[in-house]
């Protein structure tokens, strides 16, 4: 069973991630989403029941950790286009030139 702390910490390390990808700090926010994911491999899939005041916080914290998620993307997904495009003119210069 995950203690209310654990989501806590997932909640705390999110936050971390949004102003790592806010600031462009790609080493930084790679280091963060390990940690995160180790965290979630940790996840118990079958949680025992919690009392309701409990069970309303780690939602809340669930929710906010989504939405960080999403605002991590937000930040990233424009440079991977942009290392992406970047990669494919560099391949395409590269390949040999037919006659």
């Amino acid at each position: 069973m995950q203690d209310l702390a654990f989501y806590e910490t997932m909640s705390d390390l999110s936050g971390k991630m949004v102003r790592a990808a806010q600031a462009n700090d790609w080493d930084r926010l790679v280091e963060l989403e390990r940690s995160v994911a180790g965290m979630r491999d940790r996840l118990d899939p079958l949680p025992m029941p919690a009392p309701q005041p409990e069970r309303e916080r780690k939602i809340h914290l669930i929710r906010k950790i989504l939405e960080d998620d999403a605002e991590v993307r937000r930040h990233t997904e424009p440079w991977l286009e942009a290392t992406r495009k970047f990669l494919a003119r560099q391949d395409a210069a590269r390949a040999p030139r037919e006659l």
